[in-house]
Parts: structure tokens; sequence; C-alpha cells
């Protein structure tokens, strides 16, 4: 007899969470984590408050080679599945803004949480537990590991991506799925600041720090948010939502005024302030030095009489649509997810299981789904976690 029945490469979220549902289903699990300590990602989200889930999860939340994969498991495991869970353990919580929920004290708690339901399913954890070979043996799987040769009837990929490799990183899941046959899709970083270079770094590098409300578009997609400026070039959630949208070459606009007809405002402070600069007038709506910034630079310094209606107009429609000239990311050293993954087409979206191997399984940041920013992504490991943990 194998001496396990699921074998969990991958202590993270969605790890862990595969992992418990296995566990108290009865079956025999043991999670293998090649780092020192579980739920390492888990630890540093939410400035370490963790954001993990948000309440108006949808399956339009999501980016994917196929925008139908992910609804099955999301619409199985909700946030409300994840919350009760959440209360069931006394973690106290709120929404911080746009339904985040956030943990009161730390994240720690979570991972905690994640830990004793583990425990409570006879989950065998194996940390410092690095995987070197896999092979197919019979209707199994054995694996070569640190800590020995490992057998086990069911295989859970759960390794993430390759964002923020200093928490241990790496493309471990694609090599799997290659190995088995999968496709992979190109991957790239995903919400993750924007770098500007040359003169386009010039323009905005003195206003490192300074952050405002933008509306950032590229394409059809669009995220009202906060941009920071940086010494490298933007970011802030604005930013790094519309950052999974980006790629060299594609048109990326800001409406710098949002909320406002940028046109008309204009019109309505030059008949009541004739005589103010327009870095004045635009300081009542932007920060000072940003407003400064932007008429030292690209747009008029001149009282407001002295800029004729079409000219103002022109500057308007400017502020709605202001072009921003990106070189590109900060890579996968600050982003916070990796785009792209397992091809989903390969994979049944009930279960997770592979198509091509039986006892095969993917989930998590190592799949063909991204979230937006606010906790989308810890809602598609504990949803993907557990549509796999009630069937492996």
């Amino acid at each position: 007899m194998l001496e396990s029945d699921v074998i969990i490469i991958g202590g993270g979220a969605a790890g862990l969470m595969c992992a418990l549902v296995a566990g108290q289903r009865g079956r025999r699990v043991r999670v293998l984590e090649h780092a020192n300590r579980c739920g390492k990602k888990i630890l540093m989200s939410g400035g370490g408050r963790c954001n993990f889930t948000n309440t108006g999860t949808t399956p339009a939340n999501f980016l994917s080679a196929n925008p139908h994969f992910c609804k099955s498991a999301l619409a199985r495991f909700t946030p409300a599945d994840f919350i009760d869970m959440v209360n069931r353990h006394g973690i106290a919580w709120h929404e911080k803004e746009l339904g985040q929920l956030f943990c009161d004290d730390s994240s720690k708690q979570i991972v905690a949480m994640l830990l004793e339901e583990c425990r409570l399913g006879n989950v065998d954890i194996r940390i410092s537990c690095s995987v070197e070979g896999i092979a197919r043996v019979g209707d199994g799987f054995e694996l070569e590991t640190t800590q020995g040769r490992m057998q086990a009837a069911s295989l859970v990929v759960a390794s993430g991506g390759l964002s923020i490799p200093s928490m241990g990183a790496t493309g471990f899941g694609y090599e799997v799925a290659k190995q088995f046959g999968h496709a992979v899709l190109p991957v790239r970083a995903g919400l993750v600041p924007l770098t500007l270079s040359g003169k386009h770094l010039e323009h905005y590098a003195e206003l490192a720090g300074v952050a405002l409300p933008v509306s950032a578009r590229c394409g059809k997609a669009r995220f009202d948010n906060a941009m920071l400026v940086t010494h490298r070039g933007l970011s802030g959630p604005a930013i790094l939502q519309i950052s999974s949208y980006w790629e060299p070459g594609k048109e990326l606009l800001l409406d710098l005024l949002p909320g406002r007809d940028a046109p008309q405002w204009l019109a309505e402070q030059r008949s009541l302030h004739p005589a103010a600069e327009l870095k004045t007038v635009l300081a009542d709506a932007l920060p000072k030095r940003f407003a400064q910034r932007l008429c030292e630079v690209f747009l008029d310094n001149a009282p407001m009489r002295q800029i004729d209606p079409p000219r103002l107009r022109d500057i308007g429609l400017r502020l709605q649509r202001w072009p921003i000239v990106a070189s590109g990311t900060e890579g996968y050293r600050t982003a916070e997810v990796t785009l792209g993954g397992v091809d989903t087409q390969g994979l049944s979206s009930t279960t997770m299981e592979s198509k091509l191997i039986p006892g095969l399984y993917f989930i998590g940041e190592v799949v063909d789904v991204t979230g937006h920013l606010g906790g989308y992504n810890f809602q598609w490991a504990w949803a993907s976690g557990q549509a796999a943990g009630e069937v492996a």
C-alpha cells in the first residue's frame, strides 16, 4: 500500500487549503514545502495583515486565456465560505475598501488557522523538503526528495508562480506540467509597478512620493484608484491593477481628474479666477508639486484669462487622456502575481485534475488564472484548493 493517498507540492495558500480538505475527508495527505515554513506569501501579504479574500469576487475579476475556467470552483467555494472558517477560529477582521477583507491583527493568524485545520485532518507537513524528481509509477507517482523517496496515488502541484523570488518562488510547477505533457502559456509579472526611462522618467523622477487618485486605462480595462510616483516610475493600486493588462507597445492612459469633466471644470475656473495661473488652479484638484510639474513640462503656465477657450479645452481633454510611456515593469522581484501558467485547456474546471494524467492536479497561481488586486488571488487559491481537495 502507498504511504500517502495524496502528496501536495507547495505549502502556500492553495496547497494548505487542498491539504486540509483532503485530510478531513480521511485521505492520508502529505505536504512538501521547500521553504523553512509554510505560507510565506500569506505572512507578507496585506502589509502583514493578509487581504485574505474579497466579498465582491466574480469571474470577471480574473485574467485567463479561458475566462470561463474559474467559474465552477469560485461558485462552489465563495468568500462567505472562507469567512465562515475565519470566524470559527475567532480571527477578527475588517473591510478596508472595495470588498477587501483584512485581519485586524496579523496574517500569522490565517497561517495558524490553516495549519490547525490540517492538523485536524492528520496532514503530514514536511518543511525544507525539495522535490528532485517525479515519475509515474503504475497508477500513482513516485517522488525523489531531499527527505527520501515518497509515493502517492495522487499528486497536487501547488507550487505557486515566479513572483517574489526572495520568498523562494521558482518555476518548478511549470516544469512538472511540461514533463507530463501539459502546455504552459507564456508567463510574465502581474500586479507590478511600471518603470519609466529617459525623458519620461526625468519628467516625473523628482515627484517621487507624490500620490493622487487616477483612472488608469489600457485597452478595455480601467481601474480607478491611487497612483504613486516612485524613483523608478509609477506604482500604487491603479498602476498595479492596470499592469496586468499592459504590455510593451500598448497604449496606457490616465485620467488625472477622475470624476470631473475636465474641459468644463477648467472653463468654470477661467470665469471664476481669470487672474490665477493654470498651475494654481490645477493645485486645487491635484497635489501642488504634481500640478506645478505638469505646467512646467507639458502645459501652459499663464494666467487663465490668457489661455483661450479652445486651448483650455485641449488641456482639459489631455488631462483626461494623459499618456504614459512605460519602458517595462519592475519584474518578478516586486510582482504580486504571475500571469500565464499551466494551460487550463488541459485541466478539469471542476476538479483541477489533469485531462492527460489521472491523479495529477494543478491549483493556485501555477494555473493560468490571475486575479485583480484586492484579495482575489487568495480566493482563487482557496477555491481551487477546495476543488482538488474534495476529489484527490
